[in-house]
């Protein structure tokens, strides 16, 4: 799509969380780019501003900031806060990364509990409060950026996995119900990017860095193209391929397809 197309789409603003780096820094610029202001939402207020210097400099686009932590109880009321007075076309969710590496019952449940606030609690309300408004305006984009890690139970990151599967599903649901409204919703699945963050992890556990990791600018890039299709894009497969899983993103597709008739033929009977 244009760049016209793509800023009446999906403008005139952009909230990114997760955007003080790596794949959601990548999203910020290649937004930029296409003309649309942005709120950049991240928990480090200082590579945030910058970024957001360089991102108005550059593009000369409004970018606000702001540090808000979602796990948080009120995280996405936060969000909507900051977005008050703008019209926020696009949602891209892309925190959420498990910090603690380590198996369930060897880690305290207090950090369980700030894992699935922030990637299931904070990412349904969120979806909530904007998808509302995006409903009611007949346009608009979210999209909730995932891992791989979704298709199955995997041990040291159980509940990073189980919140993942959260997100992937009722983002698959919400493109069903909002899709006639014309707004898109799309679980993007990921699997290992060569980020700060992931960097650090790996030093942390004194692993060394993966060759073939996935470069921030072309997932962001990707992710961009497939949002008009939903409900689920897997980074580094074709729409028909199956690799994460048993199946592959147009059988998803399919499926959700096929519930959703099933559904409103129900409701009409």
């Amino acid at each position: 799509m244009d760049e016209q197309e793509f800023q009446r789409r999906y403008g005139p603003w952009a909230l990114v969380a997760g955007a003080s780096e790596g794949t959601g820094a990548s999203f910020a610029r290649q937004l930029a780019a296409q003309g649309l202001n942005l709120l950049l939402v991240a928990r480090r207020e200082a590579p945030l501003t910058a970024l957001a210097q360089d991102l108005h400099a550059a593009h000369g686009i409004a970018c606000t900031t702001a540090t808000i932590d979602l796990a948080q109880d009120d995280a996405a009321q936060q969000l909507l806060t900051l977005a008050q007075g703008r019209e926020v076309g696009l949602l891209i969710l892309n925190a959420g990364a498990d910090p603690n590496g380590a198996l369930f019952l060897d880690g305290a449940l207090a950090d369980w509990d700030t894992l699935a606030a922030r990637n299931v609690m904070t990412t349904m309300r969120a979806l909530h409060l904007f998808g509302a408004a995006m409903k009611a305006r007949g346009r608009g984009g979210m999209m909730v950026v995932g891992s791989g890690a979704c298709y199955g139970g995997l041990p040291g990151i159980g509940v990073y996995a189980a919140s993942k599967a959260f997100d992937l599903v009722l983002c698959e649901a919400l493109w069903a119900e909002l899709a006639p409204y014309g707004v898109d919703v799309l679980s993007y699945v990921i699997g290992r990017t060569d980020t700060p963050a992931h960097r650090d992890l790996m030093a942390a556990r004194g692993m060394p860095l993966p060759e073939g990791l996935a470069d921030p600018d072309d997932v962001a890039r990707l992710g961009l193209e497939r949002l008009p299709f939903g409900p689920v894009c897997n980074w580094g497969e074709a729409d028909d391929e199956a690799a994460m899983s048993a199946t592959s993103a147009a059988q998803r597709r399919a499926r959700v397809q096929q519930f959703a008739a099933l559904s409103a033929a129900y409701a009409k009977g």
